[in-house]
């Protein structure tokens, strides 16, 4: 298999064609890049003339591809679905179009959504279960991924979600822009900010701590060097980046003293408070309060999730712990995802203009994919909103539809038991736009535990979902809920629903932003009616 090579340096280009008949699957030079950034294959020549070694290349996709399978079945069982696992897709795959407008913790991949109600061919889907013009439902929508696919694939769809910041960023993806006029805004917002100054110190410590840090980074941190003797673990990582970590503070320190930095806020009240730096908090106001200017409601609300976004990426944490807030980070610290030391931010500007722009191509690119069906996102509880009446006050021909056809069934991810607290993750966009909380009517929420009471509750919580939903579903539905059920909750929650799990698909995980790369699996549960 693969085509012989008789150098054992190889360029690019050949990396690329030798990989791709040796994988059977296309690999592009973006593929090949990210090893060797990644520190997973050595890097030649300079200047241009990047030349990695066959035999590498070969060891990397023998150890990792052949064997990762095998270990995860090990590990997880034999039962383990690994066409699932989409491990021959691309970042930019299961990132596409508008599913990366905005950052949201717990959603699966667009292309899960696909496998299950797109009627392409492999065995499982001789049985199609929906087609162009059903109606699907996901009562617990988050960021709207499963709206999206089906919007794409020209079904109707239904989102419902008790997070209002939720179905603010569902809207976003799925509005029809005049593209024209939202480039437009954006442009105008964009340049205000970027204009915007607070503090003329900012700009000049910025300028002098990243020199600082670039020269630091090149001595220790040598890119791609470095990565490669962490992942063959020729170096301590641990004791090495502490040793550095602690060098480069006294710099920093010493930089903050001359240019006279404020850091902290004079509040620690609310989310705002205690996670921005006080320059960033500053510009964050300015940026909404130009935002709150803008006429047309669809551009607002793309605006306010481009904020969102950038407000997310600038808080006050490291890089690695985005996902999960620890403790504030007002210094320089060693960087896990980056391997090398990096700074906490001191201004939105440059992730506002990034994300702007970024915004607009995703939505471009999606308008064009769109096939022609109607969806709606509510804000509610799925256990007891009326869906014919919530569709019916935004849009009366889809309602005629859903009256006369039913729901198809229902694909979605419902919360895990104590796993996250679904508001909480976006505590910044609640404190800053002043929507209305509703934890305590999350289902299975991180605060809540996961101890008996705490699966009890779940599981009423969730058969009480699927008997709301049954009221509005066609007499023949299919359901399928992503699940990581290690508690077996989800055979009681069928059976308080009166339906029947069917069958189950069990998909490892991969790609995961933890720190924690343990395996990891979840469950795909078909359900219907008893």
């Amino acid at each position: 298999m693969g085509i012989a090579i008789s150098r054992q340096l190889i360029t690019l280009e050949e990396a690329c064609n030798w990989a791709s008949a040796f994988l059977g699957r296309k690999i592009s030079e973006s593929n090949i890049s990210y090893l060797i950034q990644y520190g997973k294959v050595k890097k030649y020549g300079e200047n241009g003339s990047t030349q990695i070694s066959v035999n590498d290349l070969k060891k990397y996709y023998q150890s990792f591809n052949g064997k990762r399978e095998d270990e995860w079945k090990k590990k997880l069982g034999n039962d383990l679905n690994w066409e699932l696992s989409f491990d021959n897709l691309r970042e930019k795959d299961t990132t596409k179009h508008v599913h990366r407008l905005h950052p949201y913790k717990g959603k699966f991949i667009p292309q899960l959504v696909e496998y299950f109600i797109d009627n392409h061919t492999d065995d499982f889907k001789k049985e199609i279960f929906f087609k162009k013009g059903d109606i699907i439902l996901d009562p617990f929508s988050g960021s709207g991924t499963t709206l999206v696919q089906a919007s794409e694939l020209g079904i109707h769809s239904i989102g419902i979600d008790i997070s209002r910041f939720n179905c603010m960023v569902t809207d976003a993806k799925l509005l029809d822009y005049n593209l024209d006029s939202l480039a437009k805004e954006v442009k105008n917002i964009n340049l205000a900010i970027a204009k915007f100054e607070t503090d003329g110190k900012i700009e000049e410590f910025e300028k002098e701590l990243f020199s600082e840090l670039t020269k630091f980074n090149n001595k220790n941190f040598p890119s791609p060097e470095f990565k490669r003797k962490v992942y063959k673990r020729e170096i301590n990582e641990n004791k090495y980046a502490i040793e550095k970590e602690k060098e480069f503070s006294s710099i920093y320190k010493k930089l903050i003293s001359k240019y006279k930095i404020e850091l902290e806020q004079e509040n620690n009240k609310t989310f705002l408070d205690k996670w921005y730096i006080k320059n960033i908090r500053k510009e964050i106001n300015f940026a909404f309060s130009q935002i709150k200017k803008v006429n047309d409601e669809k551009n607002k609300r793309a605006l306010a999730v481009i904020l969102s976004r950038t407000i997310r990426s600038c808080r006050a944490t490291t890089h690695s712990d985005l996902a999960t807030l620890k403790e504030p980070q007002i210094t320089t610290y060693y960087c896990w995802k980056h391997k090398k030391i990096c700074k906490p931010l001191l201004s939105i500007k440059y992730w506002f203009g990034r994300y702007a722009n970024d915004t607009i191509a995703r939505i471009r690119e999606f308008q064009k994919l769109k096939n022609g069906a109607h969806w709606a996102s509510i804000t509610g509880d799925s256990r007891t909103v009326n869906i014919a009446e919530e569709i019916k006050s935004r849009n009366k021909k889809f309602y005629k539809l859903v009256e006369s056809q039913k729901i198809k069934g229902i694909f979605s991810s419902p919360p895990y038991v104590g796993q996250i607290d679904y508001h909480e993750q976006h505590a910044y966009a609640y404190d800053l736009f002043g929507f209305e909380r509703k934890d305590e009517l999350e289902i299975g929420p991180l605060y809540k535990g996961q101890g008996l009471e705490a699966k009890k509750s779940y599981v009423d919580g969730i058969s009480q979902v699927l008997i709301n939903s049954k009221k509005f579903l066609a007499v023949n539905f299919d359901v399928f809920l992503v699940a990581n059920d290690k508690w077996n909750l989800y055979p009681q929650i069928a059976e308080k629903a009166s339906m029947k799990i069917i069958n189950q698909f069990k998909r490892p995980v991969l790609n995961r932003t933890e720190r924690d790369k343990n395996p990891y699996s979840e469950i795909i549960f078909h359900l219907k009616l008893k």
